[in-house]
């Protein structure tokens, strides 16, 4: 394993970092986490180095947490460091933060938590944590010996993640990018931005819910004819590795093999690995994702439940698959083969998930483009 810099702590973070929001499940049930093959993944990557483990209160259903607690028995714990977030959405007095903090102590199991970080941050919740003077109320956390180190994750435009970064002197932050994200969100502005303060930046997304590690045939063209071969998630993640202000790379896997195979990757990381003409093909795949039809959908499920039963983020896994290289007729066919109330015409315009959504996506008008394809 490839360790590196945290920021300005006196802590070498293992370049690959255990994500615990895409865990394998025993059927189809977000909240029915295979917690024996998830044990087996997260005991394996530590085992091989990795000293990073990120969880959130709001992962499969609230489970993420828990059995992320399992897996830091029988000396577990004393080898990594453990991230979680506060649901900022479900905040709103300093009575409910405390709340919240120890209930995620007593689901993790253990008596402090390394990095804490404020979940999702955009304008509106960094208004609400600026008026229940937050700030104030982790640093008490703090001195209590309850939180480590602050910081948090972020789902904006680039002028709220500076001002944000520019209010505290923050430990960590925690951003999407990706190959495709340069200048979308925080992207590589705030990457940059956030880093020159000393500020560690940790990656989330890097493979974009899984869309870099299965490209279209036209980006999968560009690897297949490139000097060097290379996965298309090698690609993605030595691009990202490639830079010296990226501290730790958070990959969500589901099942052993991926934790496998992004350990090797980390291992033959570094700085400056790829050379001028390796970057070059880096970019003509970015080129030729941004030419297909698409929508900016993560898989993070963020919008479920839907109150009408509509499977958001699988119609538009059809939609965006329904695109790649002639895949329409069989996207079309999966789609048809949806029970109806989860089929995107099902969609009633509430507008519940455009709240949720980390991407700001308007998910009503995208699943009406979303049915028109398939259904009209």
């Amino acid at each position: 394993m490839q360790y590196r810099p945290f920021g300005k702590l006196d802590f070498q973070v293992s370049a690959l970092g255990f994500g615990a929001m895409r865990l394998p499940l025993k059927g189809t049930n977000d909240a029915d986490i295979d917690k024996t093959q998830t044990l087996e993944m997260i005991h394996y990557a530590i085992d091989q180095g990795v000293n990073y483990l990120d969880t959130a209160y709001g992962y499969h259903s609230g489970g993420s947490e828990i059995v992320v607690g399992k897996a830091l028995k029988d000396g577990y714990r004393q080898k990594v460091k453990v991230a979680t977030k506060l649901p900022v959405w479900l905040v709103n007095t300093a009575q409910d933060m405390d709340r919240y903090l120890d209930e995620q102590l007593k689901k993790l199991d253990i008596d402090h938590i390394d990095f804490y970080l404020f979940h999702a941050l955009d304008k509106d919740r960094w208004a609400k944590l600026e008026q229940l003077e937050a700030l104030s109320w982790a640093e008490k956390a703090i001195q209590k010996g309850k939180i480590g180190q602050i910081g948090f994750s972020f789902h904006d435009d680039r002028e709220t993640f500076q001002k944000i970064i520019d209010a505290y002197p923050w430990t960590f932050c925690q951003i999407q990018y990706n190959y495709l994200d340069i200048d979308h969100q925080a992207g590589q502005f705030g990457l940059q931005y956030a880093a020159q303060k000393g500020i560690a930046v940790v990656i989330m997304e890097p493979l974009r819910g899984g869309r870099l590690a299965h490209p279209p045939q036209e980006v999968q063209r560009i690897f297949d004819e490139a000097p060097v071969k290379r996965s298309p998630v090698a690609w993605a993640l030595l691009w990202l590795w490639n830079q010296k202000e990226v501290a730790t790379v958070l990959s969500g896997m589901s099942n052993l093999l991926q934790v496998k195979e992004n350990i090797e990757i980390a291992s033959s990381s570094r700085i400056g690995l790829l050379s001028p003409e390796e970057l070059k093909i880096i970019d003509k795949a970015r080129e030729a994702f941004e030419s297909l039809p698409s929508i900016n959908c993560n898989m993070c499920k963020y919008c479920l439940p839907c109150p009408n039963g509509v499977n958001i983020p699988r119609n538009f896994e059809l939609y965006n698959n329904a695109f790649r290289g002639g895949a329409f007729e069989d996207a079309r066919r999966k789609y048809l083969a949806l029970p109806e109330e989860e089929r995107a015409s099902s969609c009633l315009r509430c507008g519940d998930c455009e709240k949720l959504c980390p991407q700001a996506l308007p998910i009503p008008e995208l699943l009406e483009k979303v049915a028109q394809a398939f259904e009209k």
